[in-house]
């Protein structure tokens, strides 16, 4: 099977998240694990705000693709996603991003995506340390600045925006975890 991702086309035979017929990936919206994610102690309020994180991001998941876009259930791009889990979250956004194009990073070279994430989520956390509930930023080669987003919703699965279909939770397979390009945690409630 084949994804898009971003424009562009991923293979990986496990890539069980999508139909692909003609140009368009159509998302398979269907249960998939169990439903609260399984890490850390259960008494920790960490993994409490963890868990609300994923159940915000699940409650995108069909919500259309459309760029710029952040209105759950209208429609959204991966930064419009985290944008609205964030104003879920926190109430509020911290700043509203400028208009940009679907290829911005490949126009400008500078890593706004990384950048902004730096500034609202902290540190950067080495990739063997994400955590369910943790934002996931990807890259297309390593030299490239990142360019999707996503948020890890068990070990092995995240959600985001399909480029051309909806949000989706797919699975975090090779193809994915090579690209992914920096890893942040959400900051805790004040």
């Amino acid at each position: 099977m084949r994804c898009m991702m971003g424009g562009r086309f991923m293979s990986d035979d496990r890539a069980e998240d999508h139909l692909v017929g003609s140009e368009a990936a159509v998302p398979l919206i269907r249960p998939c694990g169990p439903s609260s994610p399984r890490w850390g102690e259960e008494g920790d309020p960490a993994v409490g705000f963890a868990r609300e994180i994923v159940s915000v991001a699940r409650s995108w998941i069909g919500t259309p693709y459309r760029h710029q876009a952040s209105l759950k259930g209208v429609g959204c791009d991966c930064l419009g996603l985290v944008r609205g889990v964030w104003r879920e979250i926190y109430g509020s956004e911290p700043e509203l991003p400028p208009a940009y194009q679907p290829d911005w990073a490949e126009r400008s070279g500078e890593d706004r995506l990384r950048g902004a994430a730096r500034r609202y989520f902290g540190a950067e956390l080495p990739a063997a340390e994400m955590q369910p509930g943790d934002l996931l930023l990807f890259c297309w080669r390593p030299d490239f600045p990142a360019k999707h987003a996503g948020i890890l919703s068990t070990e092995d699965r995240f959600i985001h925006a399909y480029e051309q279909a909806a949000v989706i939770e797919s699975a975090l397979v090779p193809s994915w975890r090579r690209r992914i390009a920096g890893v942040f945690r959400f900051p805790g409630k004040v």
